[in-house]
């Protein structure tokens, strides 16, 4: 059993995540030879077949190792990205989490991996080929990055905040609205408010306490299930944008540091 998880962590998880570390490196790798920070598309077309390239390269092989490592594990598929879960351990699976990022040379991108239990994220692992970063949790077993703990900021106030939010899907108008109107709001209490895509990035910071919230309308599993695994184990508060408990399915999330959860979802509260 890994040494950077503590006791109270399933040993069959943490055996897992090793497993998982390797096949999450082996789809980064295939990736990162596609990668190049000169990418620079000319049109729809060129985007999207570079897009699908990407998505081809980082699955290959990626389902049938999860599988061994996992027989009895299912796999959530676009249907299940907003919906709840049927009990049981499924897969959540995003091969190219930032894959715009990739197609115009952007540094934000992944390969992003979640074992989700009853509807409760209990495994992650995040690779990030570019800065060579690897995130890994396991429930109550911590949250850490090439093995250095996370921990969330210790900030107390929504005036000295940093907080970002971003879009799920296309062709939502009024998700775009709700977004917008919630950006406002919090232009008024933060310090600074950011709009990033894909989710897992914002996320990731407010793991690692160098932003302090973030939120999303209508957000898809595998855009959020690895980091609210991470920020949980790494002291952070997770809920619904009306103050409710998050799971699967959930049509809204809020992701916090501890001492801006609170003012937080006082803000977004305001918006209807």
């Amino acid at each position: 059993m890994s040494s950077r998880f503590t006791a109270y962590a399933s040993p069959a998880d943490v055996d897992l995540v090793s497993q998982v570390e390797e096949i999450a490196h082996k789809a980064g790798e295939r990736l990162l030879a596609l990668y190049s920070p000169s990418i620079r598309p000319t049109d729809r077309q060129s985007m999207l077949t570079a897009a699908r390239a990407n998505e081809e390269a980082a699955a290959a092989g990626l389902r049938a190792a999860l599988e061994q490592a996992r027989p009895d594990a299912r796999f959530s598929d676009e249907q299940n990205e907003t919906s709840s879960l049927p009990d049981g351990e499924w897969w959540v699976v995003d091969t190219v989490e930032g894959n715009v990022n990739h197609v115009h040379g952007l540094s934000e991108w992944c390969v992003s991996i979640a074992l989700v239990r009853d509807n409760v994220p209990v495994l992650t692992v995040i690779r990030q080929p570019v800065g060579d970063l690897t995130f890994t949790a396991v429930l109550d077993g911590g949250a850490f990055v090439n093995d250095v703990p996370l921990r969330v900021s210790a900030k107390n106030g929504l005036d000295i905040a940093v907080v970002s939010t971003g879009q799920a899907e296309a062709g939502q108008a009024d998700t775009y609205r709700r977004i917008g109107e919630s950006i406002t709001a919090m232009l008024g209490s933060a310090l600074a408010v950011r709009a990033q895509v894909p989710s897992t990035f914002p996320i990731l910071l407010v793991a690692a306490g160098h932003s302090d919230a973030f939120w999303q309308y209508e957000p898809n599993l595998p855009g959020v299930a690895a980091g609210v695994l991470l920020t949980t184990e790494a002291g952070g508060t997770v809920s619904t944008i009306d103050g409710g408990p998050w799971a699967p399915g959930a049509d809204t999330i809020l992701i916090a540091a501890p001492g801006v959860h609170a003012a937080a979802l006082d803000v977004l509260g305001s918006v209807s």
